[in-house]
């Protein structure tokens, strides 16, 4: 099994463990592969303690969800600073923006924690109302096609909330001046070994040509961010999310900055069942509602991830 060892965030590519002993923490509550919501896996309620039919959008829940009081919500929890455990409860970017959207929806935002790679599979058993947990939307998972463009499901539909791409990480105060990933040519980088995040050093390497971009890979993310803190490599390359988030813990904020801008940029989507329009524009009913009123915008700046919004809620507008 895979599914807490793979990256999230770009379509044609899987999610790395970038998260290290957040990841291995997480997945000591995680269910086995397959439907994600089996016995075994924990659950956090956030967003309310009731439901409010006098909240602004709670007639635009289906009735369903209106008489249970609860938006039933699947992740997988080892992806700090997006979803990861601290103190036994599911906490990160997706439960704070979860619950602000039940503020507006008026009833609770479930969280249950399982495998990444079991999260489609429980909208289509219906034994989640809706799955959270940093998903790219691209047109594969809305048409239910596998890697090969076969067809493995009905598909399902996306609420889009948050935007993230790879950003470089470097020393603080960016002794380098890097901006890009043109500028580390000549010099030297660090990286997780057997990550996609190697590859796309290496590809920069080819480019760089005779002005050698030269490659150091660690075991660990940890080791990697520890020799460019020494000084023995100018960048790391992460997850947007994640790369924030270490800016923001490590150290005490002392450590490390993002350089330059985020690239190889897609959409983090709130998958529903495509059967479930109502839920679905609900949703995004919801999540313009708390871009307007500046609740969404102080989930991300918490986090440290404020880079990733975006302006307005779409649907099924990943590629």
């Amino acid at each position: 099994m895979t599914a807490s060892t793979t990256r999230r965030t770009t379509a044609a590519r899987s999610r790395i463990a970038a998260v290290g002993a957040i990841a291995v923490a997480g997945a000591l509550i995680l269910t086995g592969c397959g439907d994600q919501t089996e016995k075994g896996a924990s659950s956090t309620p956030s967003g309310g303690t009731s439901k409010d039919s006098s909240a602004p959008l709670f007639s635009a829940l289906p009735k369903k969800i209106q008489d249970a009081g609860v938006i039933k919500i699947g992740t997988d929890s080892a992806y700090a600073p997006m979803e990861f455990v601290e103190g036994g409860k599911i906490v990160g970017v997706d439960p704070d923006i979860a619950e602000a959207l039940g503020k507006q929806l008026g009833v609770k935002m479930q969280f249950t924690a399982g495998t990444f790679d079991g999260l489609i599979t429980s909208i289509y058993t219906g034994r989640e109302d809706a799955i959270m947990s940093s998903i790219t939307d691209n047109k594969k998972r809305q048409e239910g096609l596998d890697d090969k463009g076969q067809k493995i499901g009905k598909g399902i539909d996306f609420v889009d909330y948050f935007s993230s791409g790879l950003s470089l990480l470097v020393k603080k105060g960016n002794p380098e001046g890097i901006k890009s990933m043109d500028d580390l040519c000549g010099k030297t980088v660090a990286v997780q070994r057997g990550t996609i995040y190697e590859d796309t050093f290496k590809a920069q390497a080819e480019k760089c040509g005779d002005k050698k971009l030269t490659i150091q890979a660690f075991d660990t993310d940890a080791e990697a961010q520890t020799r460019v803190k020494a000084g023995g490599a100018v960048a790391d390359l992460n997850d947007y999310p994640v790369a924030a988030y270490t800016v923001k813990t490590s150290g005490g904020g002392n450590d490390f900055e993002v350089a330059g801008q985020q690239s190889d940029v897609g959409l983090f989507g709130i998958g529903v069942s495509k059967e479930n329009t109502q839920l679905r524009d609900a949703l995004k009913q919801a999540l313009d509602a708390i871009i307007k009123d500046g609740s969404y915008a102080k989930a991300l700046e918490k986090w440290n991830v404020q880079d990733s919004a975006v302006k307005s809620a779409t649907v099924n507008a990943g590629q």
